[in-house]
């Protein structure tokens, strides 16, 4: 892992943030602000990202490569969109993480300490947490969504093979 520190107005990385949905909404200063609070890492081939079990405060959006989502040894997803982001459960829910994360090739990640927000000013503390909490809301929502579907998909063919 390569790690770049802590950022303070990096603009390429913020033409990055730019391209994600999440981030639409921010300012060039808020993003600026943004990253006071974050880092970004370069990842290795086959590099943990996320241990499954493991607890911490950090999100992570995917900004180039590919991540691969791990449960107990199976592979669920690969995420390789910028943008696409990880570790959202844990820091809403507080539990422990659900799935291994690991990095399928040269991969960077913005890393968002949530915690850290706790030490912006009032105005900017709630704007900031009622963008990343309204973010993961509308990714846990499109996730249900898809699950939904596939459940939907799947009890259909079990139906025809009865």
């Amino acid at each position: 892992m390569t790690e770049t520190g802590f950022l303070n107005e990096n603009q390429e990385t913020i033409q990055y943030l730019k391209k994600i949905p999440a981030m639409e909404c921010f300012s060039e200063q808020d993003l600026e602000t943004f990253m006071r609070f974050s880092e970004v890492r370069t990842y290795t081939e086959n590099e943990l990202i996320i241990e499954e079990n493991s607890l911490d405060d950090r999100v992570f959006y995917l900004i180039t490569g590919k991540a691969k989502v791990m449960k107990n040894g199976r592979e669920l997803i690969i995420l390789r969109r910028t943008g696409d982001v990880f570790g959202e459960i844990g820091v809403v829910t507080g539990i422990a993480r659900s799935a291994s994360v690991f990095a399928s090739g040269p991969t960077t990640c913005l890393i968002v300490r949530t915690s850290q927000i706790d030490n912006l000013d009032e105005e900017n503390r709630l704007t900031f947490k009622y963008i990343l909490y309204r973010g993961f809301a509308e990714i846990l929502a499109n996730r249900l969504k898809k699950t939904t579907e596939e459940l939907l998909e799947a009890r259909a063919e079990a139906a025809k093979n009865q």
